[in-house]
């Protein structure tokens, strides 16, 4: 990051973080955020400030988004780059908020050539270069560490689409051995998806099973909001998220919950 960035950073802080007392209110609203320590929520609200400023906030079809909302939404994306660079969200604008489930319109050509229309029923979605769109029935839900957290899927999203299209390969920190995420990734998913195809009830959302890019962005949910069943189920793959979100919130948790 540039000395200017860095000023332009400081100065909005300055001028723009969030009041102690309600960023305590929001953290106190959401299980996956306790347990952190006193310099991780001091990070916490430097970066849900920054987010909070440098994104527009857009509601449609009829949603009602205020600031508790807004600050719900900031300090669990902000979670995921706790420990990352301040700019990892940068490159975009937009956070737009249906009141429930969307519907996107899918094309697609078969071997054949001839196009099959379609209409997806989303939580959530993101554009790569573009914005976010959640469901605001969805963010509202996302409360329990259960698991099914929206926020914390499409912004997991947005970090792997740092290197391009999101494809479960986000661009790693040095020191991370890209052969390493690969294999222990591919071998999860394989896996993965051969439980799901036998019918298994799986612990984790079968959606994961759809492609790699889900992959990575529902085991960020599990790794943050059940980090133990992550981690009985795929150590590697817990490990591999922990070098790359610099985080092991199994640590902030008692053991086995």
């Amino acid at each position: 990051m540039s000395w200017f960035a860095r000023w332009r950073r400081e100065r909005i802080l300055r001028t723009h973080l969030v009041p102690e007392p309600v960023f305590d209110d929001a953290v106190a609203r959401l299980p996956i955020l306790q347990g952190l320590a006193a310099d991780e929520r001091a990070r916490l609200r430097r970066h849900a400030s920054l987010l909070l400023h440098d994104k527009t906030f857009s509601a449609a079809g009829g949603a009602e988004v205020d600031e508790a909302v807004q600050l719900s939404i900031a300090v669990q994306a902000s979670l995921l780059i706790l420990n990352l660079a301040e700019d990892s969200y940068d490159g975009w604008r937009e956070i737009i908020l249906y009141p429930d489930e969307f519907l996107r319109p899918r094309e697609e050509i078969d071997e054949a050539g001839v196009v099959h229309r379609s209409r997806d029923i989303l939580a959530g979605e993101s554009w790569h270069g573009g914005p976010l769109v959640l469901s605001l029935a969805d963010v509202e839900a996302g409360g329990p560490a259960d698991g099914f957290n929206v926020v914390l899927h499409e912004f997991a999203h947005k970090l792997d689409m740092l290197n391009g299209d999101a494809n479960g390969f986000p661009p790693l920190h040095r020191g991370m051995s890209a052969a390493a995420w690969a294999a222990d990734f591919g071998s999860a998913y394989d896996d993965f998806c051969a439980r799901v195809d036998a019918g298994e009830d799986t612990a984790i959302d079968p959606y994961a099973s759809s492609e790699p890019a889900e992959f990575f962005a529902v085991l960020s949910e599990a790794f943050f909001e059940l980090p133990h069943l992550l981690h009985a189920e795929y150590p590697a793959v817990y490990r591999q998220m922990a070098l790359f979100y610099r985080q092991d919130p199994r640590a902030r948790t008692r053991s086995g919950a």
